[in-house]
């Protein structure tokens, strides 16, 4: 039996491949006609009758081949692999992505169908960085439908499969599943927020009102667990609230809440969280006025978080509520927020080093002007009650309401002579 042909075997070889770039690398290969007959058609119809440039180097044929600089590796590659058994049980010819890239292009322009199956299938399979995924992305639109099975895992999504996880990620992002899960929970959240979010593109789902319809039914699951929570610390002794796993839980549902509002907020449902958090507000402040330890204030920090996103959606009218509404949350959430931040400033200058209890100056900052805003529309003689109480206040320092009380004084002392003209206008007509 005939011992296999060999790339490079001058004494067998009845072909050189010449391989040349316009920078003036050249480079001599000696080859097989009927392997390279039989692996690439662009050799075949070199090779054949039908072409009469065919030259006579060394006594051998000659074929010259062009490539850029860059892809002359490649080319060398391909006409090693026409000496190899392709049959898809040696996945290690391709040295990587970038290498079975750059073969599958040299493929192409070759004619060598076994070899571009073989980088489909390879490149298909395998795990790409993300510079990977960037050069394919460059490189296979455009090659042919033969290597559309690469850009697979790249295609859109329909809508009814991007609704069906949306779904799925939702519920599970707003359960409360054991805390060996809390990254994947974490990671569940993110992913939701994203989904929704416009930036350099559109949104993956655009929320309709069963999409809407889902989110508000999950956190009205979300808050009657809360809820729950709530009546068992009401229930028992004070002391039993610190309770490493209650604190951890209650904890959990803040940081939910804080989150749930972000995605509420893109979906502009807020509406169904604020009245949730209107109702249980009593409850709240009830059971963080019952422990002053410093675990609890690094609950309370976390409950502030939420309450500053609440007032917003509610002192910048997106969220409406009728003024008792209104000024039960003035009444209840100014104190907790004039206590609470002492404490937690104090607690920071006594522990440079406890990341817990840091928090944004921003946060203080716009909680304060959120507190005016609400203030400000409320009725003037409630508007008196509440500065009244600020002003004999030992906290006075915050938040700071002297935007509020002055536009009262000057609203108050300009009111008779604005209703009169309004009156005068009236009679006048």
């Amino acid at each position: 039996m005939d011992a296999p042909s060999k790339i490079g075997d001058r004494s067998t070889s009845d072909v050189v491949v010449r391989l040349r770039t316009l920078e003036g690398r050249d480079e001599w290969i000696y080859c097989h006609s009927d392997i390279l007959v039989e692996k690439s058609k662009y050799f075949a119809d070199r090779l054949s009758d039908n072409w009469p440039t065919c030259q006579i180097l060394d006594s051998r044929n000659c074929v010259e081949v062009y490539c850029q600089e860059l892809d002359f590796d490649h080319h060398v590659n391909v006409l090693r692999l026409f000496y190899v058994v392709i049959d898809g049980s040696v996945d290690d010819l391709w040295n990587g992505v970038k290498n079975a890239l750059g073969i599958l292009q040299v493929g192409i322009q070759l004619g060598c169908p076994q070899i571009v199956t073989a980088c489909v299938n390879y490149l298909e399979a395998v795990p790409w960085e993300e510079s990977e995924e960037e050069e394919i992305l460059r490189i296979i639109p455009g090659m042919g439908s033969e290597v559309e099975p690469i850009l697979a895992r790249l295609q859109p999504v329909n809508l009814s499969a991007i609704r069906g996880i949306f779904i799925s990620t939702l519920r599970f992002a707003m359960s409360s599943p054991p805390s060996l899960m809390n990254d994947l929970k974490s990671s569940a959240q993110e992913q939701l927020e994203y989904m929704v979010t416009e930036d350099d593109d559109s949104p993956l789902l655009i929320a309709d009102d069963d999409i809407k319809s889902e989110v508000k039914d999950c956190v009205g699951r979300l808050f009657s667990r809360f809820n729950n929570l709530l009546e068992v610390y009401l229930c028992e002794p004070a002391e039993s609230v610190d309770e490493a796993g209650k604190m951890t839980l209650f904890q959990s549902y803040l940081a939910d809440f804080s989150w749930a509002c972000q995605l509420l907020s893109k979906l502009e449902i807020m509406r169904v969280f604020v009245n949730s958090w209107v109702d249980a507000s009593d409850k709240i402040v009830a059971i963080m006025q019952s422990s002053p330890t410093v675990e609890m204030i690094g609950i309370k920090l976390k409950v502030v978080e939420v309450v500053a996103k609440v007032l917003e959606s509610i002192g910048y009218g997106t969220v409406i509520l009728p003024t008792t509404k209104r000024l039960h949350m003035v009444k209840i959430w100014l104190p907790f927020v004039r206590i609470t931040k002492p404490l937690i400033d104090s607690v920071m200058t006594s522990d440079d080093d406890s990341l817990e209890f840091k928090i944004d100056g921003e946060l203080w900052q716009s909680l304060e002007s959120t507190f005016v805003s609400i203030l400000l529309a409320l009725p003037s003689v409630n508007q008196a009650e509440i500065l009244t109480e600020w002003l004999e206040n030992e906290y006075i320092c915050y938040p700071d309401l002297t935007e509020a009380f002055e536009v009262w004084c000057y609203r108050s002392k300009v009111a008779n002579r604005r209703l009169a003209l309004i009156e005068g206008g009236h009679c006048a007509l």
